[in-house]
């Protein structure tokens, strides 16, 4: 899915305060439901400090959204959606399938989804470069898989997903230098999996 989040605040102008309202994007995978509602993994940077929150399915509809839990150090979050809300805008939607992210091998092919640039989905290829690498990320230390498939602004919190369609991973940061390319970072999908369901059960 896509997300939109919306940022108050303040800032100093000349001696006086003025409230300013900024505009997010990410990305979403839907993970499960039940009765009432529709829930869905993202990153908690994406969804840090917003003050509201929607997501689409097909990019045009505009839904409510809200936050399950959040687990900062994983950089991962829950976030959830009426089904009445999903069904009243004509949206039909799918499960995703999680793989098993010990069971891949560097060479495996990849495909990167989410939002980028909050332009709408989009998708990109490449491969499985490293598996098990350490990143340090604004002060957090996560374990990721590393890809060439390429991830821009916006793609945060989406799937990277192999051929078979299954999440492999969410996508959850690039390295931005001019030296190097093609290094793009996702969670790997047993450590999402795990603390995905904890958020859902026990925010």
């Amino acid at each position: 899915v896509n997300i939109t989040i919306n940022v108050s605040g303040t800032a100093m102008y000349y001696g006086m305060t003025i409230p300013y309202e900024s505009q997010g994007a990410g990305s979403g995978v839907i993970f499960d439901e039940d009765d009432q509602y529709v829930y869905i993994v993202t990153n908690d940077h994406v969804v840090d400090g917003a003050s509201s929150i929607s997501i689409s399915v097909t990019g045009i509809e505009n839904i409510s959204a809200e936050i399950v839990g959040t687990d900062s150090s994983n950089d991962i979050a829950v976030i959830k959606v009426l089904k009445s809300d999903l069904q009243a805008a004509g949206v039909d939607y799918k499960i995703a399938k999680f793989g098993d992210s010990d069971k891949f091998n560097v060479g495996q092919s990849v495909i990167a989804i989410g939002n980028a640039l909050g332009e709408g989905k989009s998708a990109t290829g490449g491969m499985i470069s490293v598996l098990n690498k350490s990143l340090e990320l604004e002060g957090k230390h996560l374990t990721v898989i590393q890809t060439s498939a390429p991830i821009n602004p916006g793609n945060s919190g989406g799937a990277l997903v192999n051929y078979d369609g299954e999440v492999i991973g969410i996508n959850t940061a690039k390295t931005d230098t001019t030296v190097a390319e093609g290094m793009g970072y996702a969670i790997p999908s047993n450590t999402v999996k795990e603390i995905m369901e904890q958020l859902e059960k026990e925010g």
